[in-house]
């Protein structure tokens, strides 16, 4: 493939390394201080674009990839009340477009025993599900795109919660809230547990990334798989 990188970020290198590694050409990296090279850039050199980059510049990137008729897979964070727009985009264009909060194969599976454990909460309702995440102290959003899909497939899978709240020790959540916990530390790279706790006993569930490559791997095996694809997509048809 030949893949133009958006965001060149710690995440973007590590896609970099992998993409290179897996035998992949890297047409373009793109980042704030050369945002002018997306003018000066032939579709047609592009197979797919990898956008990892801030929330407050996902939508503008993503969208023009749209417009250059450009595959882009996004990983990007926190600008998701624009999610709309550009499925809407998307289809206009009649275009190709990959959203995930987390690439990683291992948080995927993570994602799916969520659901399934849920499920089987719904019947206990003593045991109060919450959700920590522990990310480096450079992520600019809070909670985590993964701690947010967690939370959502939770929601979907148990009737006893219909809402989640960020809380720390002066705000707690209600009873059908579900508690998202928060913390930042050093180079952490990814730490996502759900507990279930009653006043016996304490369930956790926990997957913890040793490094960004199981993201950066994950990202690259989903652009080669979306190159011959149209519409919206997600890691759901990739799983499937």
């Amino acid at each position: 493939m030949n893949i133009a990188i958006i965001g060149y970020g710690k995440m973007g290198r590590a896609i970099e390394k992998i993409a290179l590694e897996n035998g992949h050409q890297i047409s373009a990296k793109i980042q704030k201080d050369n945002w002018e090279v997306f003018s000066k850039v032939n579709p047609k050199s592009i197979d797919v674009a990898i956008e990892f980059s801030l929330p407050e510049a996902a939508f503008s990137n993503i969208s023009k990839c749209l417009e250059l008729g450009i595959p882009v897979i996004s990983g990007t964070t926190g600008w998701l009340e624009k999610l709309a727009e550009v499925e809407e985009l998307c289809q206009k264009m009649d275009g190709t477009f990959f959203y995930a909060s987390n690439y990683s194969i291992g948080v995927n599976v993570f994602f799916k025993i969520n659901q399934m454990v849920a499920k089987l909460m719904e019947n206990f309702p003593d045991y109060r599900p919450q959700i920590e995440e522990i990310h480096h102290i450079h992520k600019k959003d809070s909670p985590s795109g993964t701690a947010i899909t967690l939370a959502e497939g939770i929601i979907a899978n148990n009737k006893n919660i219909d809402s989640w709240m960020e809380t720390n020790a002066q705000v707690k959540a209600d009873k059908n809230q579900l508690p998202i916990k928060s913390i930042r530390e050093e180079e952490v790279p990814g730490t996502h547990a759900i507990q279930y706790t009653s006043n016996a006993d304490i369930i956790t569930v926990e997957h913890k990334a040793h490094s960004r490559e199981g993201f950066a791997m994950g990202a690259v095996l989903v652009a080669a798989w979306i190159i011959d694809k149209k519409g919206i997509l997600n890691m759901d048809d990739f799983m499937s």
